[in-house]
């Protein structure tokens, strides 16, 4: 894994992220497999230019306040390299392993909604700060009636799944959800992940409906970076 991070640094990608799982979501589900934010902070120390993140942390495993701590922690050892992300959690397998109440998906967003603040009140009293301050909110997922209003409210970063034609449909609806709380849409950045080799030729696409971060789909034990270098090129000639 430390190898793949450096060779996709190498390769020229802006980001690299983990999940924030206990187990693995494909292939032999009791397979190898590493805790995140403790992986975070190895990749922190072995990279040096890439942002890193978890794509995207589950708020059901970690108290508010402790998480913000870790991210500011890892944000130090990466010289303000993290971007901290976070969603509801969805796993049931995880929290059920690990005795985490899994609870319904309304109340795991309701407890998201109820940690947002408490992790902004926590980051404007940890010392020292974030070395980049403030550090960057990635929220994870697509709900049109919660999740995206919490993205208005609360995030820098959206990350959401899908063509261009959903992510479209998506980004509409976060824009709607900023004007009802008074915010300006193009204060969040849009983001895709899961990008696979056919969708390289819906890659406009994504730009065309506002998608300014793609990130691609990668698992072990072959940590296939060979799409890497195509992404690369296409952002590079669209630059500018």
């Amino acid at each position: 894994m430390r190898d793949t991070w450096l060779r996709a640094e190498e390769l020229g990608a802006d980001t690299v992220f983990t999940w924030d799982h206990f187990h693995p979501l494909a292939g032999d589900p009791d397979g190898n497999h590493f805790e995140c934010w403790t992986w975070l902070g190895a990749m922190a120390e072995a990279t040096d230019r890439v942002e890193i993140g978890a794509l995207v942390s589950c708020n059901s495993y970690r108290n508010p306040e402790l998480l913000t701590d870790m991210a500011r922690t890892v944000d130090h050892i990466s010289g303000g390299r993290l971007i901290l992300g976070i969603g509801s959690g969805w796993f049931e397998r995880d929290y059920d392993e690990f005795g985490y109440e899994f609870g319904t998906a309304p109340s795991r967003l309701r407890d998201l909604d109820a940690a947002m603040p408490r992790i902004h009140s926590r980051m404007a009293k940890l010392v020292p700060r974030p070395v980049r301050n403030p550090m960057p909110i990635m929220i994870g997922g697509g709900g049109e009636r919660v999740t995206l209003r919490i993205v208005a409210q609360h995030a820098d970063i959206w990350n959401g799944f899908g063509d261009p034609e959903r992510a479209k449909q998506k980004c509409d609806v976060l824009d709607d959800w900023c004007r009802r709380v008074g915010r300006e849409p193009a204060e969040i950045e849009r983001s895709i992940g899961g990008i696979r080799k056919n969708a390289l030729p819906y890659l406009d696409g994504y730009l065309d409906v506002g998608v300014t971060h793609l990130i691609m789909g990668i698992s072990g034990p072959e940590w296939d970076l060979s799409l890497l270098p195509k992404l690369v090129e296409w952002r590079d000639s669209h630059q500018g």
